[in-house]
């Protein structure tokens, strides 16, 4: 697949409370084709860990400027 289904950007930032329910949404990327793009961040909040893990589309990552 060229660009990634239903309309999703070829880049995304997935961010949340580092629980199941995260974890769920990366896997559920990376079945869909997205790839992980670079390593993944914390921070906590005062009261939970807060992560974050971009990911990209195959075709898009090339295109993507890496700092």
């Amino acid at each position: 697949m060229e660009s990634p289904p239903d309309g999703l950007p070829g880049y995304r930032l997935l961010t949340g409370k580092d629980d199941a329910a995260f974890c769920q949404r990366v896997s559920e990327a990376l079945a869909l084709g997205y790839k992980l793009f670079g390593a993944p961040a914390a921070t906590f909040n005062g009261r939970d860990v807060i992560v974050a893990q971009a990911i990209v589309w195959p075709t898009f990552e090339d295109r993507v400027v890496r700092a």
